[in-house]
């Protein structure tokens, strides 16, 4: 059964006046759903009992069910969803010093490859729907509802490439950033791409507010190659052109993503290497601990190493971010739980 969670706003109006109902209807159910965030259709008191039915036929609201939550010793909380037709996703719920956010999944399973992450283990089956998305928000949402806190930003940066769902993305982030929806600020929400070209070139068309992040991990296309199966679809060069057009386009700064990988990735000459590439770019490096997957053989960076590797960028004109660890204790690694739970780990 399809989420009414599925719906952008105008999608909504639309739907309803097939029903026979003024365009405000739109705007009082957006109002149960995502601000009361009630469950049930017939708790929505202000609307016509006869379109509750039809709604009540059409629809379910939820369209996530936890099957496993783990909660590390940081308070990361990872969260095993199954979907109606029985297909599992998996989300994150990070706590920062900014605020609470949660990375979302887009596909299950994901075709990627990225020699690296859990994700890949298990294959891309299917798209999610807006709807799915959503629910992984709202779902989490009621939860903080409990401790009267919120989510304050959404990475769409979990298992599946979101520009290869590129509209169900977009639709995603039009729900939770509408004012009628969660409200949630464009510039709270960052969708991550591992390059992409024709879809980075598309969402630069569309002149989002939403932040842009890559999937960077090497500083050439050699190493890229052997890590990221996308980079032998576009080389290095064409990604740098599509971002740079972004970035002339929307005057929006770019967030590069770059995993440490013990001695793979993080010696100082791949810190050079990665500084002459970005330099010059409204642009900063998020270098990022590895969760480590023990099928892949990756190992994590130690952290003088890393704080080594950000010396080096920062002093190269690039500036940079160290994120902390986070879920160590836990399967934190996208894709780790699920592919656990189904017997690939």
């Amino acid at each position: 059964m399809q989420t009414i969670y599925d719906f952008t706003l105008p999608e909504m109006e639309e739907m309803l006046a097939g029903y026979g109902q003024k365009s405000y209807r739109a705007k009082q159910l957006y109002n149960w759903l995502y601000r009361k965030r009630v469950q049930r259709f017939e708790d929505m008191s202000d609307l016509p009992a006869a379109l509750l039915e039809k709604l009540k036929e059409r629809f379910c609201i939820m369209p996530v069910k936890p099957l496993e939550k783990q909660v590390a010793k940081d308070l990361t909380a990872k969260y095993l969803f199954e979907l109606q037709d029985g297909s599992t996703i998996e989300t994150v719920l990070m706590h920062f010093s900014f605020g609470k956010s949660v990375c979302v999944t887009t596909q299950v399973g994901c075709s990627m490859g990225c020699r690296f992450c859990a994700s890949g283990l298990l294959k891309k089956q299917r798209d999610l729907t807006a709807g799915e998305i959503v629910g992984q928000i709202m779902y989490i949402q009621q939860e903080l509802d409990a401790v009267n806190e919120r989510v304050d930003n959404v990475v769409v940066m979990g298992t599946g490439e979101p520009f290869d769902n590129y509209d169900n993305v977009l639709d995603f982030c039009a729900v939770i950033n509408s004012d009628h929806g969660l409200a949630i600020g464009a510039r709270h929400i960052t969708i991550s791409t591992c390059g992409v070209v024709p879809g980075i070139n598309r969402f630069a068309e569309g002149h989002y507010q939403y932040n842009l992040a890559i999937s960077l991990h090497a500083p050439n296309d050699a190493l890229r190659k052997e890590l990221m199966p996308i980079a032998r679809a576009y080389s290095l060069d064409q990604l740098m052109d599509a971002l740079k057009r972004y970035s002339e386009g929307n005057h929006r700064r770019l967030t590069f993503e770059y995993i440490l990988l013990k001695n793979v990735n993080d010696s100082d000459a791949h810190a050079m290497e990665l500084a002459d590439l970005i330099r010059g770019m409204n642009a900063y490096v998020n270098l990022i601990p590895y969760n480590e997957v023990n099928e892949n053989g990756f190992h994590t960076t130690d952290e003088r190493r890393s704080l080594h590797f950000y010396d080096v960028l920062m002093k190269n004109g690039v500036k940079a971010t160290l994120r902390s660890r986070h879920g160590d204790d836990i399967d934190a690694a996208c894709g780790q739980l699920r592919a656990r739970r189904e017997g690939i780990l």
